[in-house]
């Protein structure tokens, strides 16, 4: 028996060498890359995440904010903010070859298929949600394997806070715990299954109570504050990104293999789940909504096994036709990330690449014009973060207008301290009065300061219900309760104020605003102490079109367009 091991180590070395190797020159890739590159917009926003701790956020879990917390403690760059990111990549990609040794899978072809992955390419170092969701599936995916050979308590300790840790990194996770449970619903006669589901229940609790007391926002946004319209050609542009994804030449024959892979055991059953449920479900996502690409992110693990084990079982090597569209690929993708390393002019200039250059000088330049002062930014989130990040700070801050969408800067108290203050309003456009100042740097910018700044973007407004029908040309009283959310009074008032506010009924038919109606006078009599709630009826007209409209109502106060204060009103006018 000793013999036999002595015999062993030396192949079982060779074998696994060639993965060391690779996963060493992977890492090194993204950690240049990572040094290269600035932060993507998403990843400073992220970075703002880390800063503002919290069991949630307004559209995600709060783990992308612990990994990028880790690496930026130790060093305030785009590398602290990925380094976390780039080795839980390395370590995902060591433990998907760790649950393929015992199917005796080729090294090589490993590694070429791996290789060949471009959403792996991406997502090992850029540090958004997608990260430790993949590197937390992967980790599900290893510790299931061994609670399959061997039913174990600790076994399903571990896997009930991996599960969490899973659900704390992105909602999609949800999938791949579904998907697993129907693949193996012989785990329902496990008692240790039980203390898997309770445990990562109750270590998510507190972001669960997080979606409550914010009103659970994430709900809102997915199922009630999108479109409802069917388009079938989300389908088609879908298809055609998994593709690419995938492996721009090869892509392909991987899903066909993987696909087609002869089931041997409940883990390869449990992949196979996996990967068709992620792709059908998101595709079937399409019909209603432009679903992002990289949403099938961790379906992309499964398949890659799969198809490894389909290369097994056929008993010999992949046609050599695939070998050599494979090292195109590979060659493709590694040209393409050294050319984006270098820098060169036209692929900074690239719309989908240009968020990575430049922004350091520019915050330079509007940080020497705004001092220590908010510099505020509206209809966006990617600019005020960036500034955030480059002047290592937290006065940068979007201002989400009824124009736009809602995001975290409405959640976080940077406008309560704004309020009264001197701040600097950057904008694309002039705003006669406003803008004194710009900027030539990643375009043309005016800034101009606001000496009073005086915003409602928090204060919300509360319809008895958000679906009203009428006539067309009636008046239709709404009842509405509005709360005031700030540590301080409000006063709705513009006796003496330098900027004055409307209440103003904004009316949509589709994405186009057809009419905007304000308040009654006696609106700006109101004043709602910290936490208490106001009563309004505001005096609705019918608009004199028959059809579906949307309506919701908001504050706005000069220089500001108006923000959003209501969720979304369906009026039906007959």
């Amino acid at each position: 028996m000793q013999d036999t091991a002595i015999n062993n180590t030396p192949a079982q070395t060779r074998y696994n060498t060639p993965i060391l190797y690779f996963l060493l020159v992977w890492t090194a890739l993204n950690i240049l890359q990572s040094c290269a590159l600035e932060l993507h917009a998403d990843e400073a926003y992220y970075w703002v995440y880390s800063r503002m701790m919290d069991w949630g956020f307004y559209y995600h879990p709060p783990m992308v904010a612990v990994f990028i917390r880790m690496g930026d403690m130790l060093m305030h760059n785009e590398l602290g903010v990925r380094l976390a990111t780039i080795l839980a990549s390395t370590c995902a990609i060591y433990l998907m070859w760790l649950m393929l040794k015992r199917y005796q899978v080729s090294a090589k072809w490993f590694i070429v298929l791996i290789s060949g992955i471009w959403v792996f390419h991406i997502y090992g170092f850029i540090a958004t949600p997608d990260s430790p969701l993949l590197f937390f599936a992967v980790l599900f995916y290893f510790f299931y394997q061994r609670y399959l050979d061997k039913d174990s308590w600790l076994l399903a300790l571990i896997l009930g806070v991996v599960v969490a840790c899973l659900m704390y990194s992105k909602y999609h996770g949800i999938l791949l715990v579904t998907f697993t449970l129907l693949a193996n619903l012989k785990l329902l006669k496990r008692p240790s299954f039980y203390l898997i589901v309770l445990l990562a229940i109750g270590l998510y609790v507190p972001h669960i109570l997080w979606q409550y007391h914010h009103g659970f926002p994430a709900l809102n946004v997915n199922l009630f504050e999108r479109d409802d319209t069917i388009n079938f050609t989300f389908g088609f542009t879908y298809l055609g990104m998994q593709l690419l994804l995938g492996g721009a030449f090869t892509s392909w024959f991987l899903f066909y293999k993987g696909f087609t892979t002869k089931v041997q055991d409940v883990f390869m059953r449990t992949m196979l789940v996996n990967a068709i449920g992620i792709f059908v479900f998101f595709y079937l996502n399409t019909f209603k909504v432009d679903v992002q690409p990289h949403y099938t992110l961790i379906g992309f693990v499964p398949l890659v096994m799969l198809t490894l084990i389909h290369f097994k079982q056929d008993g010999k090597n992949p046609p050599a036709w695939f070998y050599k569209l494979s090292m195109a690929n590979i060659a493709l993708f590694v040209v393409f990330r050294i050319c984006t390393i270098i820098g060169f002019d036209f692929l900074q200039h690239a719309p989908q690449l240009s968020t990575y250059y430049g922004f350091h000088k520019w915050a330079d330049e509007v940080h020497a014009k705004a001092g220590d002062a908010y510099v505020v930014m509206r209809d966006e989130y990617q600019n005020p973060s960036k500034y955030d990040f480059y002047t290592n700070s937290l006065k940068g801050f979007g201002y989400d207008s009824k124009y736009y969408r809602t995001t975290q800067f409405d959640m976080w108290p940077f406008e309560d301290e704004m309020q009264h203050k001197k701040v600097y309003f950057l904008t694309d456009s002039k705003i006669p009065g406003v803008t004194t100042d710009s900027i030539n740097n990643l375009g043309k910018w005016y800034g101009g300061w606001i000496t009073d700044t005086r915003t409602y973007q928090k204060v919300v407004f509360k319809p008895t219900s958000y679906i009203l029908t009428g006539t067309t040309g009636s008046i239709q009283t709404i009842d509405l309760d509005i709360t005031n959310p700030y540590p301080f009074a409000i006063s709705f008032s513009n006796e003496d104020i330098t900027h004055q506010l409307s209440l103003e009924a904004c009316l949509f038919l589709g994405t186009q605003q057809v009419d905007t109606q304000k308040g009654t006078p006696d609106f700006y009599n109101i004043t709602i102490k910290p936490g208490q709630e106001a009563h309004y009826q505001f005096p609705f007209k019918v608009p004199a079109k028959k059809g579906l409209y949307q309506l919701y109502f908001s504050l706005r106060t000069d220089p500001f367009t108006g923000s959003r204060n209501s969720g979304i009103i369906k009026l039906t006018v007959k």
